[in-house]
Protein backbone atom coordinates (compact mmCIF):
# COMPACT_ATOMS: atom_id res chain seq x y z
CA UNK A 1 0.00 0.00 0.00
CA UNK A 2 1.17 3.56 -0.71
CA UNK A 3 1.23 4.54 2.96
CA UNK A 4 2.87 1.22 3.94
CA UNK A 5 0.21 0.31 6.55
CA UNK A 6 -1.11 -3.24 6.95
CA UNK A 7 -4.87 -3.40 6.32
CA UNK A 8 -5.35 -5.91 9.16
CA UNK A 9 -3.62 -3.48 11.52
CA UNK A 10 -6.08 -0.75 10.50
CA UNK A 11 -9.03 -3.08 11.14
CA UNK A 12 -7.67 -4.03 14.56
CA UNK A 13 -7.00 -0.37 15.33
CA UNK A 14 -10.56 0.60 14.27
CA UNK A 15 -12.05 -2.19 16.35
CA UNK A 16 -10.12 -1.12 19.42
CA UNK A 17 -11.24 2.49 18.94
CA UNK A 18 -14.89 1.40 18.50
CA UNK A 19 -14.80 -0.70 21.67
CA UNK A 20 -13.23 2.18 23.58
CA UNK A 21 -15.93 4.57 22.31
CA UNK A 22 -18.70 2.17 23.36
CA UNK A 23 -17.11 1.58 26.78
CA UNK A 24 -16.66 5.32 27.24
CA UNK A 25 -20.30 5.91 26.34
CA UNK A 26 -21.43 3.19 28.74
CA UNK A 27 -19.21 4.63 31.46
CA UNK A 28 -20.80 8.05 31.08
CA UNK A 29 -24.36 6.76 30.67
CA UNK A 30 -24.28 3.95 33.19
CA UNK A 31 -24.55 5.95 36.43
CA UNK A 32 -27.62 7.80 35.14
CA UNK A 33 -29.23 4.68 33.73
CA UNK A 34 -28.42 2.68 36.85
CA UNK A 35 -29.97 5.42 38.96
CA UNK A 36 -33.16 5.35 36.88
CA UNK A 37 -33.33 1.55 37.00
CA UNK A 38 -32.79 1.56 40.75
CA UNK A 39 -35.50 4.20 41.18
CA UNK A 40 -38.02 2.16 39.19
CA UNK A 41 -37.14 -0.97 41.17
CA UNK A 42 -37.63 0.88 44.45
CA UNK A 43 -40.95 2.41 43.40
CA UNK A 44 -42.20 -0.99 42.18
CA UNK A 45 -41.15 -2.75 45.38
CA UNK A 46 -42.83 -0.03 47.46
CA UNK A 47 -46.08 -0.18 45.46
CA UNK A 48 -46.17 -3.97 45.78
CA UNK A 49 -45.66 -3.63 49.52
CA UNK A 50 -48.49 -1.09 49.75
CA UNK A 51 -50.79 -3.34 47.71
CA UNK A 52 -50.05 -6.36 49.90
CA UNK A 53 -50.85 -4.56 53.17
CA UNK A 54 -54.42 -5.82 52.69
CA UNK A 55 -54.55 -9.59 53.04
CA UNK A 56 -57.45 -10.52 50.78
CA UNK A 57 -56.99 -14.23 51.53
CA UNK A 58 -58.28 -13.62 55.06
CA UNK A 59 -61.56 -12.13 53.75
CA UNK A 60 -64.63 -13.97 52.56
CA UNK A 61 -65.18 -13.63 48.82
CA UNK A 62 -66.95 -10.32 48.26
CA UNK A 63 -70.08 -10.36 46.11
CA UNK A 64 -70.32 -7.82 43.30
CA UNK A 65 -73.25 -7.37 40.90
CA UNK A 66 -72.34 -5.57 37.69
CA UNK A 67 -74.27 -4.51 34.59
CA UNK A 68 -74.58 -4.10 31.70
CA UNK A 69 -73.56 -5.85 28.55
CA UNK A 70 -70.44 -7.11 26.91
CA UNK A 71 -69.10 -7.92 23.49
CA UNK A 72 -66.31 -9.45 21.46
CA UNK A 73 -63.41 -7.07 20.94
CA UNK A 74 -61.43 -7.39 17.72
CA UNK A 75 -58.12 -5.70 18.51
CA UNK A 76 -56.03 -4.52 15.59
CA UNK A 77 -53.33 -2.04 14.66
CA UNK A 78 -55.52 0.97 13.87
CA UNK A 79 -53.27 2.50 11.22
CA UNK A 80 -52.83 -0.84 9.42
CA UNK A 81 -56.60 -1.37 9.36
CA UNK A 82 -57.34 2.05 7.88
CA UNK A 83 -54.59 1.53 5.30
CA UNK A 84 -56.02 -1.92 4.51
CA UNK A 85 -59.41 -0.47 3.54
CA UNK A 86 -57.71 2.38 1.66
CA UNK A 87 -58.85 5.15 4.00
CA UNK A 88 -56.68 8.23 3.49
CA UNK A 89 -55.87 10.61 6.37
CA UNK A 90 -58.26 13.55 6.34
CA UNK A 91 -56.77 17.00 6.02
CA UNK A 92 -59.66 18.38 8.09
CA UNK A 93 -59.75 16.62 11.48
CA UNK A 94 -63.20 16.90 12.98
CA UNK A 95 -65.21 15.45 15.85
CA UNK A 96 -68.42 13.59 14.94
CA UNK A 97 -70.87 12.36 17.55
CA UNK A 98 -71.77 9.44 15.29
CA UNK A 99 -69.89 8.01 12.30
CA UNK A 100 -71.93 7.68 9.10
CA UNK A 101 -69.34 7.54 6.30
CA UNK A 102 -65.73 6.81 5.40
CA UNK A 103 -64.99 10.55 5.30
CA UNK A 104 -66.34 11.04 8.81
CA UNK A 105 -64.32 8.06 10.08
CA UNK A 106 -61.16 9.58 8.60
CA UNK A 107 -61.92 13.00 10.10
CA UNK A 108 -62.74 11.55 13.51
CA UNK A 109 -59.65 9.32 13.71
CA UNK A 110 -57.48 12.26 12.60
CA UNK A 111 -59.00 14.32 15.42
CA UNK A 112 -58.23 11.93 18.30
CA UNK A 113 -55.10 10.17 16.98
CA UNK A 114 -52.46 12.96 17.27
CA UNK A 115 -53.06 13.79 20.98
CA UNK A 116 -53.54 10.09 21.75
CA UNK A 117 -56.98 10.59 23.30
CA UNK A 118 -59.25 7.58 23.81
CA UNK A 119 -62.50 7.70 21.88
CA UNK A 120 -65.50 5.47 21.26
CA UNK A 121 -68.14 6.08 18.59
CA UNK A 122 -71.28 4.44 17.24
CA UNK A 123 -70.96 3.61 13.52
CA UNK A 124 -74.42 3.77 11.94
CA UNK A 125 -73.26 2.68 8.48
CA UNK A 126 -73.65 -1.14 8.51
CA UNK A 127 -71.84 -1.54 5.19
CA UNK A 128 -68.78 0.34 6.42
CA UNK A 129 -68.80 -1.46 9.77
CA UNK A 130 -68.96 -4.88 8.09
CA UNK A 131 -66.13 -3.85 5.76
CA UNK A 132 -64.00 -2.95 8.78
CA UNK A 133 -64.83 -6.23 10.53
CA UNK A 134 -63.95 -8.32 7.49
CA UNK A 135 -60.71 -6.41 6.93
CA UNK A 136 -59.83 -6.86 10.62
CA UNK A 137 -60.32 -10.61 10.44
CA UNK A 138 -57.76 -10.87 7.66
CA UNK A 139 -55.27 -8.47 9.19
CA UNK A 140 -52.05 -10.02 10.48
CA UNK A 141 -51.69 -9.73 14.24
CA UNK A 142 -55.39 -9.26 15.04
CA UNK A 143 -56.63 -10.58 18.39
CA UNK A 144 -60.02 -11.41 19.81
CA UNK A 145 -60.84 -10.67 23.44
CA UNK A 146 -63.70 -10.27 25.87
CA UNK A 147 -64.96 -6.69 25.69
CA UNK A 148 -67.45 -4.30 27.23
CA UNK A 149 -67.09 -2.38 30.50
CA UNK A 150 -69.22 -4.69 32.61
CA UNK A 151 -67.79 -7.97 31.29
CA UNK A 152 -64.17 -6.81 31.55
CA UNK A 153 -64.70 -5.48 35.07
CA UNK A 154 -66.47 -8.72 36.02
CA UNK A 155 -63.52 -10.87 34.98
CA UNK A 156 -61.07 -8.60 36.80
CA UNK A 157 -63.19 -8.62 39.98
CA UNK A 158 -63.44 -12.42 39.82
CA UNK A 159 -59.68 -12.79 39.34
CA UNK A 160 -59.15 -10.58 42.39
CA UNK A 161 -61.28 -12.80 44.63
CA UNK A 162 -64.91 -11.74 44.12
CA UNK A 163 -68.05 -13.67 43.21
CA UNK A 164 -69.77 -11.75 40.42
CA UNK A 165 -73.28 -11.49 39.00
CA UNK A 166 -72.97 -10.07 35.47
CA UNK A 167 -75.89 -8.60 33.55
CA UNK A 168 -75.39 -9.18 29.83
CA UNK A 169 -76.25 -11.30 26.82
CA UNK A 170 -73.45 -13.41 25.41
CA UNK A 171 -72.83 -16.21 22.95
CA UNK A 172 -71.60 -19.55 24.28
CA UNK A 173 -68.10 -18.77 22.96
CA UNK A 174 -67.96 -15.55 25.00
CA UNK A 175 -69.34 -17.20 28.13
CA UNK A 176 -66.52 -19.74 27.99
CA UNK A 177 -63.89 -17.03 28.55
CA UNK A 178 -65.63 -15.70 31.64
CA UNK A 179 -64.30 -16.74 35.05
CA UNK A 180 -65.96 -19.62 36.88
CA UNK A 181 -66.75 -17.08 39.58
CA UNK A 182 -68.93 -15.04 37.17
CA UNK A 183 -72.64 -15.88 36.89
CA UNK A 184 -74.39 -14.43 33.84
CA UNK A 185 -77.86 -12.95 34.21
CA UNK A 186 -79.19 -12.64 30.67
CA UNK A 187 -80.48 -14.82 27.87
CA UNK A 188 -77.82 -16.16 25.47
CA UNK A 189 -77.45 -14.85 21.91
CA UNK A 190 -76.08 -16.48 18.76
CA UNK A 191 -74.30 -13.40 17.40
CA UNK A 192 -72.67 -11.20 20.05
CA UNK A 193 -72.06 -7.49 19.57
CA UNK A 194 -68.63 -6.73 18.11
CA UNK A 195 -66.40 -3.79 18.93
CA UNK A 196 -63.44 -2.86 16.76
CA UNK A 197 -60.49 -1.65 18.82
CA UNK A 198 -58.09 0.40 16.70
CA UNK A 199 -54.96 0.43 18.88
CA UNK A 200 -51.85 2.52 18.19
CA UNK A 201 -48.53 2.99 20.04
CA UNK A 202 -46.74 6.20 20.94
CA UNK A 203 -45.14 7.66 17.83
CA UNK A 204 -47.41 5.82 15.38
CA UNK A 205 -47.76 7.59 12.01
CA UNK A 206 -50.82 7.97 9.80
CA UNK A 207 -49.99 10.21 6.90
CA UNK A 208 -48.69 13.44 8.41
CA UNK A 209 -50.19 12.66 11.82
CA UNK A 210 -48.09 11.27 14.72
CA UNK A 211 -49.61 9.98 17.97
CA UNK A 212 -48.19 11.54 21.13
CA UNK A 213 -49.21 8.59 23.34
CA UNK A 214 -50.47 5.04 22.98
CA UNK A 215 -54.25 4.70 22.97
CA UNK A 216 -57.22 3.34 21.03
CA UNK A 217 -60.13 4.43 18.89
CA UNK A 218 -63.23 2.23 19.20
CA UNK A 219 -66.13 1.83 16.81
CA UNK A 220 -69.21 -0.32 17.34
CA UNK A 221 -72.61 -0.99 15.82
CA UNK A 222 -74.33 -2.80 18.71
CA UNK A 223 -77.76 -4.39 18.71
CA UNK A 224 -78.09 -5.63 22.33
CA UNK A 225 -75.99 -3.44 24.62
CA UNK A 226 -77.72 -0.06 24.02
CA UNK A 227 -81.08 -1.54 25.05
CA UNK A 228 -79.80 -2.90 28.39
CA UNK A 229 -81.69 -6.02 27.36
CA UNK A 230 -80.38 -8.07 30.28
CA UNK A 231 -81.83 -5.60 32.80
CA UNK A 232 -84.90 -7.66 33.69
CA UNK A 233 -82.95 -10.91 34.18
CA UNK A 234 -80.33 -9.06 36.21
CA UNK A 235 -82.98 -7.44 38.38
CA UNK A 236 -84.65 -10.78 39.00
CA UNK A 237 -81.44 -12.32 40.40
CA UNK A 238 -80.10 -9.24 42.18
CA UNK A 239 -82.07 -9.43 45.42
CA UNK A 240 -81.26 -13.08 46.11
CA UNK A 241 -77.60 -12.50 45.19
CA UNK A 242 -77.33 -9.84 47.94
CA UNK A 243 -74.21 -8.03 46.67
CA UNK A 244 -71.70 -6.07 48.74
CA UNK A 245 -71.36 -3.73 45.77
CA UNK A 246 -73.44 -2.84 42.69
CA UNK A 247 -71.52 -1.55 39.66
CA UNK A 248 -73.18 0.19 36.72
CA UNK A 249 -71.26 0.56 33.46
CA UNK A 250 -71.56 0.25 29.70
CA UNK A 251 -74.15 3.03 29.37
CA UNK A 252 -72.09 4.78 26.68
CA UNK A 253 -73.53 2.18 24.30
CA UNK A 254 -76.71 4.29 24.42
CA UNK A 255 -74.77 7.26 23.03
CA UNK A 256 -76.19 8.30 19.64
CA UNK A 257 -77.98 4.96 19.21
CA UNK A 258 -81.15 5.32 17.05
CA UNK A 259 -83.76 4.49 19.70
CA UNK A 260 -87.44 4.56 18.96
CA UNK A 261 -89.17 7.48 20.69
CA UNK A 262 -89.29 7.09 24.47
CA UNK A 263 -87.35 3.81 24.63
CA UNK A 264 -84.10 5.22 26.04
CA UNK A 265 -85.96 7.20 28.69
CA UNK A 266 -87.94 4.11 29.71
CA UNK A 267 -84.82 1.98 30.03
CA UNK A 268 -83.09 4.59 32.20
CA UNK A 269 -86.22 4.88 34.38
CA UNK A 270 -86.11 1.12 34.88
CA UNK A 271 -82.40 1.29 35.74
CA UNK A 272 -83.12 4.08 38.21
CA UNK A 273 -85.75 1.92 39.90
CA UNK A 274 -83.23 -0.91 40.18
CA UNK A 275 -80.64 1.37 41.79
CA UNK A 276 -83.26 2.62 44.26
CA UNK A 277 -84.13 -0.97 45.20
CA UNK A 278 -80.62 -1.71 46.48
CA UNK A 279 -80.10 -1.68 50.24
CA UNK A 280 -78.60 1.57 51.56
CA UNK A 281 -75.72 -0.37 53.12
CA UNK A 282 -74.66 -1.61 49.66
CA UNK A 283 -72.15 0.52 47.79
CA UNK A 284 -73.10 1.64 44.27
CA UNK A 285 -70.38 2.50 41.76
CA UNK A 286 -70.94 4.11 38.34
CA UNK A 287 -68.14 3.76 35.80
CA UNK A 288 -68.08 6.69 33.39
CA UNK A 289 -67.08 6.40 29.74
CA UNK A 290 -66.79 8.44 26.55
CA UNK A 291 -70.10 10.32 26.19
CA UNK A 292 -70.84 12.97 23.55
CA UNK A 293 -74.65 12.97 23.48
CA UNK A 294 -75.62 15.89 25.72
CA UNK A 295 -79.22 14.73 26.18
CA UNK A 296 -78.03 11.29 27.32
CA UNK A 297 -75.54 12.86 29.74
CA UNK A 298 -78.25 15.07 31.21
CA UNK A 299 -80.45 12.00 31.64
CA UNK A 300 -77.61 10.20 33.42
CA UNK A 301 -77.10 13.23 35.67
CA UNK A 302 -80.70 12.93 36.83
CA UNK A 303 -81.29 9.16 36.71
CA UNK A 304 -77.94 7.49 37.49
CA UNK A 305 -75.22 9.73 38.93
CA UNK A 306 -77.19 10.93 42.01
CA UNK A 307 -77.87 7.31 43.01
CA UNK A 308 -74.23 6.19 43.01
CA UNK A 309 -71.96 6.55 46.03
CA UNK A 310 -68.79 6.02 43.97
CA UNK A 311 -67.69 7.26 40.55
CA UNK A 312 -64.80 6.13 38.33
CA UNK A 313 -63.49 7.94 35.24
CA UNK A 314 -60.41 8.95 33.25
CA UNK A 315 -58.81 12.31 32.52
CA UNK A 316 -61.13 12.92 29.52
CA UNK A 317 -64.36 12.00 31.28
CA UNK A 318 -63.71 14.08 34.41
CA UNK A 319 -63.76 17.55 32.74
CA UNK A 320 -66.65 16.42 30.53
CA UNK A 321 -68.83 15.55 33.54
CA UNK A 322 -67.73 18.69 35.36
CA UNK A 323 -68.59 20.92 32.39
CA UNK A 324 -72.11 19.49 32.11
CA UNK A 325 -72.73 19.82 35.85
CA UNK A 326 -71.83 23.50 35.59
CA UNK A 327 -74.30 24.03 32.75
CA UNK A 328 -71.76 23.89 29.97
CA UNK A 329 -71.41 21.77 26.87
CA UNK A 330 -69.88 18.37 26.23
CA UNK A 331 -66.07 18.50 26.39
CA UNK A 332 -64.99 16.29 23.51
CA UNK A 333 -61.22 16.54 23.90
CA UNK A 334 -59.24 17.50 27.00
CA UNK A 335 -55.56 17.39 27.92
CA UNK A 336 -54.58 13.69 27.68
CA UNK A 337 -51.67 14.29 30.10
CA UNK A 338 -53.00 16.62 32.82
CA UNK A 339 -50.98 17.71 35.84
CA UNK A 340 -51.84 16.25 39.24
CA UNK A 341 -52.91 19.63 40.61
CA UNK A 342 -55.36 20.15 37.73
CA UNK A 343 -57.01 16.78 38.24
CA UNK A 344 -57.22 17.20 42.02
CA UNK A 345 -58.88 20.62 41.66
CA UNK A 346 -61.40 19.12 39.22
CA UNK A 347 -62.07 16.23 41.59
CA UNK A 348 -62.66 18.62 44.51
CA UNK A 349 -65.09 20.69 42.45
CA UNK A 350 -66.94 17.60 41.23
CA UNK A 351 -67.16 16.26 44.79
CA UNK A 352 -68.54 19.59 46.03
CA UNK A 353 -71.04 20.01 43.19
CA UNK A 354 -72.41 16.49 43.46
CA UNK A 355 -72.65 16.69 47.23
CA UNK A 356 -74.69 19.90 46.83
CA UNK A 357 -76.85 18.45 44.03
CA UNK A 358 -77.85 15.44 46.12
CA UNK A 359 -79.14 17.39 49.09
CA UNK A 360 -82.85 16.70 49.28
CA UNK A 361 -82.81 14.35 46.26
CA UNK A 362 -85.33 11.56 46.94
CA UNK A 363 -83.47 8.26 47.24
CA UNK A 364 -80.15 9.85 46.28
CA UNK A 365 -76.93 8.61 47.81
CA UNK A 366 -74.15 10.71 49.19
CA UNK A 367 -71.07 10.66 46.98
CA UNK A 368 -68.30 9.22 49.17
CA UNK A 369 -65.72 8.01 46.64
CA UNK A 370 -64.09 9.34 43.45
CA UNK A 371 -61.44 7.49 41.45
CA UNK A 372 -59.70 9.13 38.48
CA UNK A 373 -57.26 7.06 36.45
CA UNK A 374 -54.76 8.72 34.11
CA UNK A 375 -51.74 7.52 32.17
CA UNK A 376 -49.30 8.98 34.71
CA UNK A 377 -51.06 8.53 38.06
CA UNK A 378 -54.06 7.30 40.03
CA UNK A 379 -56.04 9.56 42.39
CA UNK A 380 -58.76 8.50 44.83
CA UNK A 381 -60.85 10.67 47.16
CA UNK A 382 -62.80 8.94 49.95
CA UNK A 383 -65.10 10.61 52.50
CA UNK A 384 -63.85 10.30 56.06
CA UNK A 385 -65.93 7.77 58.02
CA UNK A 386 -67.47 6.20 54.90
CA UNK A 387 -67.58 2.41 54.40
CA UNK A 388 -64.79 2.56 51.78
CA UNK A 389 -61.54 1.31 53.32
CA UNK A 390 -57.86 0.69 52.52
CA UNK A 391 -57.60 3.75 50.26
CA UNK A 392 -53.80 3.80 50.20
CA UNK A 393 -53.54 0.11 49.23
CA UNK A 394 -56.36 0.47 46.70
CA UNK A 395 -54.57 3.36 44.99
CA UNK A 396 -51.37 1.29 44.81
CA UNK A 397 -53.26 -1.69 43.39
CA UNK A 398 -54.92 0.48 40.74
CA UNK A 399 -51.51 1.81 39.73
CA UNK A 400 -49.96 -1.65 39.44
CA UNK A 401 -52.98 -2.99 37.53
CA UNK A 402 -52.53 -0.28 34.90
CA UNK A 403 -49.09 -1.68 34.05
CA UNK A 404 -50.16 -5.32 34.33
CA UNK A 405 -53.04 -4.85 31.89
CA UNK A 406 -51.31 -2.66 29.30
CA UNK A 407 -48.15 -4.82 29.26
CA UNK A 408 -50.28 -8.00 29.26
CA UNK A 409 -48.46 -9.65 32.17
CA UNK A 410 -49.21 -10.12 35.88
CA UNK A 411 -45.49 -9.67 36.57
CA UNK A 412 -44.19 -6.13 36.22
CA UNK A 413 -40.85 -5.74 34.43
CA UNK A 414 -39.18 -2.40 35.33
CA UNK A 415 -37.18 -2.53 32.09
CA UNK A 416 -40.49 -2.15 30.24
CA UNK A 417 -41.76 0.74 32.34
CA UNK A 418 -41.14 4.41 32.99
CA UNK A 419 -42.35 7.11 35.35
CA UNK A 420 -43.79 10.22 33.70
CA UNK A 421 -45.25 11.75 36.85
CA UNK A 422 -43.18 14.67 38.17
CA UNK A 423 -40.72 14.23 41.06
CA UNK A 424 -43.07 16.41 43.12
CA UNK A 425 -46.53 17.83 42.60
CA UNK A 426 -48.70 20.67 43.89
CA UNK A 427 -51.92 19.53 45.54
CA UNK A 428 -53.77 22.44 43.87
CA UNK A 429 -53.26 25.07 41.19
CA UNK A 430 -53.99 27.77 43.77
CA UNK A 431 -50.99 29.98 44.51
CA UNK A 432 -48.98 28.88 47.53
CA UNK A 433 -50.34 25.32 47.50
CA UNK A 434 -48.31 22.65 49.22
CA UNK A 435 -45.98 20.52 47.11
CA UNK A 436 -45.72 16.81 47.75
CA UNK A 437 -42.51 14.93 46.86
CA UNK A 438 -42.67 11.59 45.09
CA UNK A 439 -40.83 9.35 47.53
CA UNK A 440 -39.50 6.13 45.99
CA UNK A 441 -39.86 4.25 49.29
CA UNK A 442 -43.37 5.60 49.89
CA UNK A 443 -44.79 6.41 46.45
CA UNK A 444 -48.48 6.53 47.48
CA UNK A 445 -49.03 9.99 48.94
CA UNK A 446 -52.10 10.41 51.17
CA UNK A 447 -53.39 13.37 53.15
CA UNK A 448 -56.64 14.64 54.66
CA UNK A 449 -58.52 17.81 53.79
CA UNK A 450 -62.10 19.01 54.34
CA UNK A 451 -64.16 15.84 55.03
CA UNK A 452 -62.18 13.42 52.87
CA UNK A 453 -58.87 11.65 52.36
CA UNK A 454 -56.88 12.00 49.13
CA UNK A 455 -54.39 9.40 47.83
CA UNK A 456 -52.21 9.75 44.73
CA UNK A 457 -49.92 7.08 43.27
CA UNK A 458 -47.60 7.15 40.23
CA UNK A 459 -48.14 4.64 37.42
CA UNK A 460 -45.24 2.59 36.09
CA UNK A 461 -46.21 3.37 32.50
CA UNK A 462 -45.79 0.36 30.23
CA UNK A 463 -43.38 1.01 27.35
CA UNK A 464 -44.03 -2.30 25.58
CA UNK A 465 -47.77 -1.98 24.96
CA UNK A 466 -49.82 -5.12 24.53
CA UNK A 467 -53.28 -3.57 24.86
CA UNK A 468 -54.74 -0.24 26.05
CA UNK A 469 -58.43 -1.13 25.55
CA UNK A 470 -60.07 -2.16 28.81
CA UNK A 471 -57.37 -0.43 30.84
CA UNK A 472 -59.75 1.84 32.73
CA UNK A 473 -62.15 -1.01 33.48
CA UNK A 474 -59.38 -3.22 34.89
CA UNK A 475 -57.86 -0.38 36.91
CA UNK A 476 -61.19 0.77 38.34
CA UNK A 477 -62.25 -2.78 39.26
CA UNK A 478 -58.91 -3.48 40.95
CA UNK A 479 -59.21 -0.29 42.99
CA UNK A 480 -62.70 -1.24 44.16
CA UNK A 481 -61.71 -4.74 45.31
CA UNK A 482 -59.69 -3.54 48.29
CA UNK A 483 -62.28 -0.95 49.33
CA UNK A 484 -65.34 -3.17 49.85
Amino acid sequence: MANGRNPSSLVRYGTVVSVLVVLLALWYRSPVQNSLDQRLDTVLTSLLRAESKVDTDSFRRRKVAIGFGGCVDIIVDGVKLLNEIGLKPSKTPFHHDCIESREQLSQSFAYFFPPGAASERFLSNDTLFNELVEASRGLHGNRWALGGNAAVMANRLASEGCDVLLGGRFSSEVTEVLSDHVTVAGKPVEDPDIHLILEYPTGAKWGEYVSRRANRYIVHSDDHNPLLDSLEDFEEQLQSFRPDLLVIGGLQMMDNFPFEKGVREARLEHLNALMLSVDEATGVHFEMASFVDKELMQALLSRVVPYASSLGMNEQELPNLLSLLKGGNVTVLSDPNPRVATVLDQMRELYRLLSTERRGQAGGRRLTRLHVHTLAFQAIIVTTGSPWKNTMSATAKASLTANRHVCGSPDINPSKAKLIMDDSFSISRQEGSQRMPLLETKPVTCWEEADYEVCVAPVLVCTDVYQTAGGGDNVSAAGLVLQI
